[in-house]
Order: C-alpha cells, then sequence, then structure tokens
C-alpha cells in the first residue's frame, strides 16, 4: 500500500513536471520510477543484512570475552584462596618454629620504634643520617629479625651512648636570621646543645638542618669563649633537655611582645603608669626639699626665712606677740598653716586616681579581650586555638598591667600622704609650741 501511495506520488510529479504528450511517454516514466524504486529497495535491504551479520559476530565474540574472562576470575579466585591458604600454613609454621622468640622479637620491635621516637629530633641525626630510617624498617617489619638485624641495633644504641659524652666539631649547613644559608663549622655538645660563633642553633628535624636561633639565651660570650682553642676547662651553658628549653624560649613573647598583646588599653595603662609614678617622684622629691629647708628653720626659729613654709607660718605673729591677742594669733596661724596645706598635698588626690582607674582599665581590656575570642569562636568555631589566643591574651596582659600599674601608686601615694602629713604636723606642732614660748614668757614677767 506504501509502495502505491509512493508511485502515484511520483507519477503525479513526473506527470507535472513532464506532462507527457501521449501514453507511452507516461508508462515509460511510471516503468524507469519504478525501477529506480526497486533498485533503492534491493540496495537498503542488502544493507541492513549486512549490519545484522556483523552485529551477530560482534555478540558472538563478547560472549566468547565473557566466557574467557569468567574462567580467568574463577582460576584467580581459586589462585588466591590456595596462596592465602598456604600463608595461613607459613604463618602458622612460623609461629610454631620461633616458639619463645616471637615475643622476643616483638619487644625489638617495641624497642626500635620507642627509640626512633626519641632520635627524632635528636641532635645527633646531623653525624648519622640513616639511622632512623633504619629504626623504621626495623620497627615496621613484620619478618623475624636476623641476627645482623639485632646486631646493627645495638650497634647504633652503643653508637649513640657514645656519641652523646663528645664535643665535635663538623661542617654543617646553617641558615641565619636572614635566611641565607652557608656551610660553617659547628660545635656540637653530644645531643644537647649545637654552637656557630657566638650563637646558639636549632635542630629541626623536618629538614634535618641547624637554625640560629632568634632569641638567644645568656651568657653567649661563653659560647664565644667555649669554641676558642684550650687545654683548660671553659664554662658553657648546655640545654640538658636536647633542645627543648631552647625552643620553648622561641615560644616565649618577651617583656614589649607581651605589652602588645594588650593593645590599646594596654598602652593606656603604662601611659597612666608612668605618669603617676613621675607625680609621685615629683612629690617626694618636692617634700624631701622642703623637709630640709623645714629642719634648717626648727633648728634657727629666731632668724624665719620666707622660703619654708614653717618660716611663713611662724612669720605671720612676729617676734613679740601680745598675750591679750592669744586668741587672734591661734586663728592667724591656723589660717597660715591651710594656706600651706595645698601646697603640701598637691597632686595626691591625681595619684590616687591614677591607682583606681588602673584596674579598672585593665577589666575594660579583659571585656574587651573576650568579645574578641567569642567573636572568633563564632566565625571560626574552637577548631584552631590559635585563632582564640590574641583574645585571650589581651584579656589576661591588660588585666596584669593594671594590676601592676596599680599597686606601686598605691604605695607611692601612702608615701606621699605620709611625708605631706608629717610635715603639715611639724607646723602645727612648732605654731603650738611657739605660742606656748611665748606664753610662759608672759607669765614670768607677770610674776
Amino acid at each position: 500500500m506504501k509502495r502505491l501511495l509512493i508511485l502515484l506520488s511520483l507519477l503525479s510529479a513526473s506527470l507535472v513536471q513532464a506532462q507527457p504528450a501521449d501514453l507511452d511517454d507516461l508508462l515509460r516514466s511510471i516503468r524507469e520510477v519504478r525501477a529506480t524504486e526497486q533498485a533503492a529497495m534491493r540496495e537498503r535491504e542488502a544493507r541492513f543484512l549486512a549490519e545484522r551479520d556483523q552485529r551477530q559476530s560482534r555478540l558472538q565474540q563478547a560472549e566468547r570475552a565473557l566466557a574467557e574472562t569468567r574462567a580467568e576470575s574463577e582460576r584467580l579466585r581459586a589462585e588466591f584462596d590456595r596462596l592465602e591458604a598456604e600463608l595461613a600454613a607459613g604463618e602458622a609454621e612460623l609461629t610454631q618454629r620461633s616458639g619463645n622468640l616471637g615475643e622476643l622479637f616483638g619487644v625489638v620491635r617495641q624497642a626500635a620504634g620507642d627509640t626512633q621516637s626519641q632520635w627524632q629530633d635528636s641532635l645527633l641525626n646531623l653525624q648519622f643520617p640513616e639511622r632512623i630510617a633504619r629504626l623504621e624498617q626495623l620497627a615496621q617489619s613484620r619478618r623475624i629479625p636476623t641476627a645482623e638485624a639485632l646486631e646493627n641495633f645495638w650497634f647504633m644504641l652503643q653508637e649513640d651512648m657514645t656519641a652523646s659524652g663528645k664535643v665535635l666539631r663538623f661542617e654543617a649547613s646553617v641558615a641565619a636570621l636572614n635566611g641565607e644559608r652557608s656551610d660553617v663549622p659547628v660545635v656540637a655538645i653530644g645531643p644537647f646543645t649545637a654552637l656557630y660563633d657566638r650563637d646558639y642553633l636549632l635542630y629541626q628535624s623536618e629538614g634535618r638542618q641547624l637554625l640560629v636561633a632568634p632569641r638567644q639565651p645568656e651568657g653567649r660570650g661563653l659560647a664565644r669563649d667555649f669554641q676558642e682553642p684550650r687545654q683548660e676547662l671553659a664554662d658553657l651553658w648546655v640545654d640538658p633537655t636536647r633542645g627543648n628549653v631552647l625552643q620553648q624560649m622561641q615560644l616565649t613573647p618577651t617583656l614589649m611582645e607581651r605589652v602588645r598583646q594588650g593593645g590599646v588599653v594596654g598602652y593606656v595603662i603604662l601611659a597612666l603608669g608612668v605618669l603617676g609614678l613621675l607625680l609621685a617622684l615629683g612629690r617626694l622629691a618636692w617634700l624631701q626639699r622642703t623637709a630640709s629647708m623645714v629642719d634648717r628653720q626648727v633648728a634657727d626659729l629666731d632668724n624665719l626665712q620666707d622660703g619654708n613654709p614653717l618660716g611663713r607660718v611662724l612669720g605671720v605673729i612676729g617676734s613679740n606677740p601680745k598675750l591679750e591677742e592669744l586668741e587672734t594669733l591661734e586663728l592667724k596661724l591656723d589660717e597660715a598653716i591651710l594656706k600651706e596645706t595645698p601646697a603640701l598635698e598637691r597632686w595626691q588626690g591625681l595619684i590616687k586616681l591614677l591607682a583606681a582607674v588602673a584596674p579598672l582599665l585593665g577589666l575594660l581590656g579583659t571585656v574587651t579581650g573576650m568579645i574578641a575570642t567569642f567573636q572568633a569562636i563564632t566565625l571560626f568555631g574552637t577548631g584552631d586555638p590559635k585563632l582564640m589566643a590574641g583574645g585571650i591574651s589581651q584579656a589576661l596582659v591588660t588585666t596584669v598591667l593594671g594590676l601592676i600599674v596599680a599597686i606601686p601608686l598605691l604605695f607611692m601615694h601612702s608615701l606621699v600622704a605620709a611625708r605631706s602629713k608629717a610635715l603639715v604636723q611639724l607646723l602645727e606642732q612648732q605654731s603650738a609650741g611657739l605660742i606656748a614660748l611665748h606664753l610662759g614668757g608672759e607669765d614670768r614677767k607677770g610674776d
């Protein structure tokens, strides 16, 4: 039916295009179209049959490959089971043959692992660079160590023991503080300390290299003297912990670094502390000078001077006071003492205020530091403690700075107040004594 429709459509198209003159031309055209169509159909049929044969051939090849793969898998599985059985039998035979030696070899492997962890950061690795790898191989080996391996392990222990008691000089690559590396003569005191010139060196196990310690311990002159050629003994600071103390020294912040950890609040506390200390020292010096002048005036009351508080106070009553004006003289003396008192007590209130403000500022720094810590926890969590260290350091350092400033200022304020109070009492005592002296003189004259 489809072919008939196609034939009719082609026929109609040919009729429209060609428009033959008679029926013979029309029949000839139809035959040509039909022949062309039959040839195309036969070609498509042949191509389909060829493709079917090819697909059938590929399917057969895939089935043969699958069968071969399954057979190989079965063979390998059987081989694996056989080898696993042989391994189990071998391990059982090994356990049977080793007997009590198995426990001994386990102890040897454990000792090799412990020794490796102890020697990982040892300075002697520069002299014996292969021993860590040999210890690791012995510690991780699953085979029974041979007598030669045990002897080598014993020899490494003896080698380390011998080298720990020696002072050696050898060439090594050293990284300076600016990062430049150079081969220089290094003096090693066993596994404890390494020196170059007057600097102590740090050993880094990751790269097996020596670095100049950024923070040097005291006694660097001893290090240089120790390396000089000599016959007699020489003094030297040695780290008995095999470099741990020197490593911790690099992590310990200096005084200025601790002050910087306090931030702006810390600097404000220190500034107020310096101001209060200068005021207190200035007042003490002035009060000491004033007390010296008052003492000289006490020794010479007949010659009153205006350059000291006692001379000015006693000068208000004159040299010959009248007995009937005694109450007036007392009032004048009290007034004169009151005039001198503010000068003697000047700046004491400010010193006391600074002593009280310093701990409050320390508390302010503590609060701001904890706020920064909680912000870091909110943003980054608690996985990395270093992110919280800045806020905690500020909180603690500002508190310490506030107490360090407040305690001395309190003592200084007490000292300044005691000195000024002593001078005021001296003025009152001398004034009362002078009045009593004049009053006693008038009574004798009346008798």
